[in-house]
């Protein structure tokens, strides 16, 4: 395989799903690469695939996204496609991928991540205190309404999944009072008018991975290799490497409800992580440092500490 790079004749392409944020990030990569080795945006191409699970969203938008199959509904055929050599990158939020890739793939770059906390949405109310008692609160996160529930068990939750520009408008449709988007959706999408709150770690831990960008890439691909160390943010990926491997020693997916965030200082690595039932009625946490190369281990001991916890019938509702 060639190492020359990419040029408008023969431009290095980006899969990606079509959604305007799922544009925005395809889009931040092309900009840092571009820039990195002093290229013109003409030497990129970005290419638009359409998932199965964009098709299943919108015939089933009310049922959960675990009924429909997982993660894996919106990464499967972009992944065939960077496979097949249809295309050379694919770019993914990293809060949505499964913990394992398809043999012949590998994630290991990270763009600088974004804000990672949650923002709670309404035109009404300040803030999850704010509401009233039987309140109709839309999401389509199994962690954030197990969390929601575990703090106030008072309030009605309901499905809503979408993209970021369809969930606004169920909410401006009155289907629910509230919703939570996360903060690193709204400010790659410019979204200053939205009426968001950012809500602390401390009160809603984030997802997995929540605000970062995963570049994906085939394993023997030398040259895609070569190019993305120089867009690889190394501090995204420790602060990933410990979080990651903290979803996985859980067996966490999209039905389990896990909580998980990652924070550097000096030469020290904090992780906090949750697991609850999916109704909120009981919860877990962590908190514990390592020195950063330790990371992933401290991920993996924490998972392990936390499921001794949790006893034998914690995750009996996964079967």
């Amino acid at each position: 395989m060639t190492d020359a790079l990419p040029s408008p004749v023969a431009p290095l392409k980006i899969g990606t799903r079509g959604s305007p944020l799922a544009l925005a990030q395809a889009h931040e990569t092309r900009d840092r690469l571009a820039a990195a080795f002093d290229l013109p945006m003409e030497a990129f191409e970005v290419v638009v695939i359409h998932t199965t699970g964009d098709d299943r969203a919108l015939i089933a938008a009310d049922q959960p996204l675990k009924t429909l199959g997982g993660k894996g509904l919106f990464t499967r055929e972009i992944e065939q496609a960077l496979l097949s050599g249809g295309i050379d990158i694919a770019v993914h939020s990293m809060k949505d991928m499964p913990v394992l890739q398809p043999e012949g793939l590998v994630l290991d770059t990270y763009l600088p991540r974004e804000d990672v906390r949650d923002a709670f949405i309404s035109p009404d109310h300040d803030g999850i205190a704010a509401l009233a008692a039987g309140a109709v609160v839309g999401t389509s996160s199994l962690r954030r309404r197990a969390q929601l529930l575990n703090r106030r068990p008072d309030l009605q939750v309901v499905e809503f999944r979408g993209n970021v520009q369809t969930r606004l408008r169920k909410l401006a449709e009155g289907v629910a009072e509230c919703t939570f988007l996360a903060m690193a959706g709204l400010n790659r999408l410019a979204m200053e008018g939205v009426p968001a709150q950012a809500i602390a770690p401390e009160d809603m831990l984030p997802a997995i991975a929540q605000g970062a960008i995963g570049i994906e890439r085939r394993l023997d691909d030398r040259r895609v290799a070569r190019m993305l160390e120089a867009v690889h943010d190394v501090q995204t990926g420790q602060r990933l490497a410990a979080e990651r491997s903290f979803l996985a020693t859980l067996d966490g997916s999209c039905e389990t409800p896990i909580a998980g965030l990652a924070e550097l200082d000096g030469g020290t690595l904090r992780l906090r992580g949750e697991v609850l039932r999916p109704d909120g009625s009981e919860s877990i946490t962590d908190d514990a440092t390592a020195p950063i190369p330790d990371g992933r281990e401290l991920g993996r001991e924490m998972a392990v500490k936390l499921l001794e916890r949790a006893g034998p019938g914690f995750f009996d509702w996964r079967a």
